[in-house]
């Protein structure tokens, strides 16, 4: 299928509501309160017209447009509200959880292995965005990138779900175009699409308005696309991209026919309406502080006057006040101050509430972000009360890796077939996500000493149990160093002739010595 031609809305239309749904997410994941405000309604962020007739439907859109952050800000105050950014926290959660240390990718053939090793610090990077991301936007892709200017090899990098329309075959990703707007001034948008296809990717140029097209430039128009082709063939019977969803099912589009494929964000459904109790409750905290200041309150005969028509003040650390005529002719010196309640703990026990319930929906413990509780030590500790959070982050795994395989694959079927790379064979790697949680040396120290005890374990198993990174050639130099240091067993001085050991079976005299013909003698 070739690129549009021109003109026509994009996204396209029948992607619509999902692309809404993603500037709902993209708001709470940059967490910047305009956009939030914008995106719920509130008549005085920008963009957004004086009447608010939502606020008066039924049904979802008035529900959402009720919500704090759709509130509007009384005419003539400034807006108060304060955002706590969770939703940017339980993303990255979830991608540190993944891929903070590198994945474990191996295959058979040895130049393979080497190429892999090579581009897997970049990849890690990569994929440390596209997690992030991916938590927020429910997935992400991975594309195959080349640039001889750039780099002597192909790369991986990292597509956000909101800047792709794909095509699906089976709930499998078939095709998908990816865009970006390169230039934008006033109402006017320079558009650029890059398809992906089987044996094909497909680059083209636009020029229209915010959500259309409209005429078809060639690439050459715009120095960011100058030096790229119209078509490029990859020689390669499948798309040279891979979808990575975040989770599954998509609850929300799980019967919409464009949407059913596509992953669920960390915080879709209700717990968008957590975080916007949580941010209300936090904003009234800070209202609590903010009017519950201290005021001093003290006689108009107090104030310093700065002339005629200027005003006066009242200077808090001046010591020494010259005796003053006060009205009535009362002579004491009164000075008042007010100090309003600032119900903290009613608000931190709401907050931590709000966020738990926050997390637990979200597939987190609440140990993850350091709410209540004592701090583990062990890791037996970590693992236990992080168990949630170890699970989630199991589940990812799930959906992750088989992507992962097929998109290192791709890419190394991809560098072959263009001749970027000899000397390999391209082959679906296994791949191993690396424990986020370390293991306590001491911990297993001790397990390595009662299995050694047990005699349950060799050594080569408990140098493989301490050293669970170290290759094959670091394990058998390692054994063979236990093996030399051990003492060598010494035969027992005080043992009669016939009981002695030595080098030979039990009895035996190596040496032949004292062995006669015959009966023995007396």
């Amino acid at each position: 299928m070739p690129l549009p031609s021109g003109g026509g809305t994009w996204p396209p239309q029948h992607l619509q509501p999902i692309y809404q749904h993603y500037a709902v997410l993209d708001a709470w994941y940059t967490g910047d309160p305009d956009r939030l405000a914008a995106i719920y309604g509130d008549p005085h962020a920008h963009g957004i017209p004086a009447n608010r007739p939502s606020q008066h439907r039924g049904g979802i859109v008035g529900t959402v447009a009720r919500w704090f952050w759709g509130h509007p800000t009384p005419q003539g105050q400034k807006r108060a509200k304060v955002h706590l950014p969770i939703a940017a926290d339980l993303a990255t959660m979830g991608s540190v959880l993944l891929f903070s240390e590198p994945p474990t990718i191996t295959v058979e053939n040895a130049g393979t292995q080497e190429r892999i090793d090579e581009m897997l610090p970049q990849l890690q990077a990569t994929l440390l965005e596209g997690a992030e991301v991916g938590g927020a936007l429910g997935s992400y892709y991975l594309r195959s990138v080349w640039d001889k200017q750039v780099a002597e090899k192909p790369w991986m990098a990292a597509v956000h779900a909101d800047s792709a329309v794909p095509e699906w075959r089976h709930n499998r990703l078939w095709a998908v175009t990816f865009w970006r707007i390169i230039e934008q001034e006033d109402n006017t948008c320079l558009w650029h699409l890059e398809r992906h296809e089987p044996g094909w990717i497909l680059n083209g140029l636009y020029r229209g308005g915010p959500g259309v097209l409209g005429e078809q430039l060639p690439l050459t128009a715009h120095p960011e696309t100058a030096g790229m082709q119209p078509a490029i063939e990859t020689r390669l019977a499948r798309c040279t991209a891979v979808h990575v969803p975040n989770m599954r099912p998509q609850r929300m589009w799980r019967n919409y026919p464009a949407g059913a494929a596509l992953g669920r964000s960390d915080f879709d459904g209700p717990i968008m309406g957590l975080m916007d109790a949580l941010d209300e409750t936090w904003t009234s905290w800070m209202r609590d502080i903010r009017i519950g200041k201290g005021r001093v309150h003290v006689p108009a005969s107090y104030l310093q006057s700065q002339g005629r028509g200027q005003g006066a003040y009242w200077d808090p650390d001046r010591e020494i006040y010259e005796a003053m005529n006060v009205l009535g002719g009362d002579d004491r010196m009164e000075i008042t101050s007010t100090q309003f309640e600032i119900r903290y703990e009613e608000h931190r026990e709401t907050a931590n509430d709000l966020l738990e319930a926050i997390l637990r929906s979200s597939g987190y413990s609440a140990q993850s972000f350091g709410l209540r509780g004592e701090v583990a030590v062990t890791a037996t500790e970590v693992t236990a009360k992080e168990r949630r959070s170890l699970t989630t982050r199991g589940q990812k795994g799930l959906y992750t890796i088989p992507e992962l395989a097929d998109g290192i694959e791709m890419q190394l079927q991809l560098e072959v077939a263009l001749g970027f790379t000899s000397g390999i064979v391209p082959e679906k790697p296994t791949i191993v996500l690396a424990d986020s949680v370390s293991p306590d040396m001491l911990q297993l120290a001790q397990t390595a000493e009662l299995l050694r005890r047990a005699e349950a374990a060799s050594d080569e198993t408990l140098v493989r149990m301490l050293h669970q990174d170290w290759d094959e050639d670091q394990v058998a130099a390692e054994v063979a160093a236990i093996a030399d240091a051990r003492p060598k067993e010494m035969p027992d001085p005080f043992a009669l002739p016939g009981e002695m050991t030595g080098p030979g079976e039990e009895g035996e005299d190596p040496e032949g010595e004292g062995q006669q013909d015959g009966p023995p003698q007396e």
